[in-house]
């Protein structure tokens, strides 16, 4: 039996079983019953109530859990876990991440038998993945880039933390694990012709994981979009006219959260290619969003389509020399 080791706990979060525990049921006490979501598109129909019925994909964070750990609560808090799982051979929780090391033009998935965890051991469904690595020839990743990939790991807590409130630990739903590399739009909508049959068995969970914009010269990203209407990359605290940094990397992510609740994936890309954002999970998200279009679930009263409940940013930038992750936290309705 081959398992993964948690190769970030003790630096990114906790090793600690009991401190992990709690500070997962903290973050997720601390989301509300409902809220009005934050997208220009579902911000129109009022409050949502957390969890939301028949939610079962998201999109969550995956930084340091003193950064993006609060925030990926509201996340896994909107998945219809109760309702979504009874125990039964045909469920699986998707994890499509993106590959920050090992540069990968296409998507990979994992040889290990077993994810661990602090909190214990998540299976891998084997027969799936040799089923989807040889459908889309993604091929395996090896144990270093699997084991030094933290887009992964990240989610492994939150999701056992889940999965433990509704199974007994040796009943857990297996896992799927997928790191999706600098794909094309090509590549991606066949990633997501392979994955459309999939959206439609209601025991299926699917996660994203993505930060959103990282700004700084560090990212070498300093784009900055005025009130004007004008956009520019800035040099120096000169170039700062209209409206703080801050807001305006609030816009520009607005700006991204609008395109993906669009339910489009052209849409998506295009509003990437023209501001450049740099959300590291886009050709995940870009896969996903491509499986609805193949899975033509939009046109069932807008399944499918990401509602966007938390926006959060590591610092506020005022002046070009810092810098700032965002993170955000939606759910879609399988």
């Amino acid at each position: 039996m081959s398992v993964r080791r948690p190769t970030h706990a003790g630096s990114w979060y906790t090793s600690n079983k009991r401190q992990l525990d709690s500070q997962l049921s903290n973050w997720l006490g601390d989301v509300p019953d409902s809220t009005t979501p934050i997208g220009t598109a579902s911000s129109q129909e009022g409050e949502v109530s957390i969890p939301t019925p028949g939610a079962r994909a998201i999109i969550a964070p995956h930084a340091g859990y003193s950064y993006s750990g609060p925030a990926a609560a509201w996340a896994y808090k909107s998945v219809d876990w109760a309702n979504a799982y009874v125990w039964q051979s045909n469920e699986r929780i998707f994890l499509l991440g993106p590959s920050h090391h090992h540069y990968l033009k296409g998507a990979a998935t994992t040889s290990f038998d077993y994810y661990g965890t602090p909190l214990g051991n998540l299976p891998i469904d084997k027969d799936l993945v040799e089923t989807l690595a040889a459908q889309a020839d993604m091929g395996y990743m090896s144990a270093s880039v699997d084991e030094a990939e933290h887009s992964l790991e990240m989610h492994l807590p939150y999701i056992y933390k889940m999965l433990s409130m509704h199974f007994a630990p040796t009943h857990l739903p297996p896992l799927v694990p997928i790191m999706v590399g600098s794909t094309s739009p090509t590549c991606e909508r066949r990633l997501g012709r392979l994955l459309a049959p999939y959206l439609s068995n209601p025991l299926n969970i699917f996660i994203l994981s993505s930060d959103f914009c990282h700004w700084g010269d560090r990212f070498r990203y300093t784009y900055y979009a005025p009130l004007n209407g004008s956009r520019k990359h800035l040099r120096s605290d000169r170039d700062v006219s209209d409206r703080p940094i801050h807001e305006s990397i609030a816009a520009v992510d607005k700006e991204s959260m609008d395109a993906v609740e669009s339910g489009s994936h052209e849409t998506f890309l295009k509003q990437l290619a023209e501001t450049g954002n740099t959300v590291c999970g886009r050709h995940p998200i870009g896969v996903f969003m491509a499986a609805v279009e193949k899975a033509e679930l939009d046109r069932e009263g807008g399944k499918g389509r990401f509602k966007f409940v938390r926006y959060e940013r590591s610092s506020l930038v005022e002046e070009v020399g810092d810098s700032s992750v965002s993170y955000c936290s939606a759910f879609a309705v399988l």
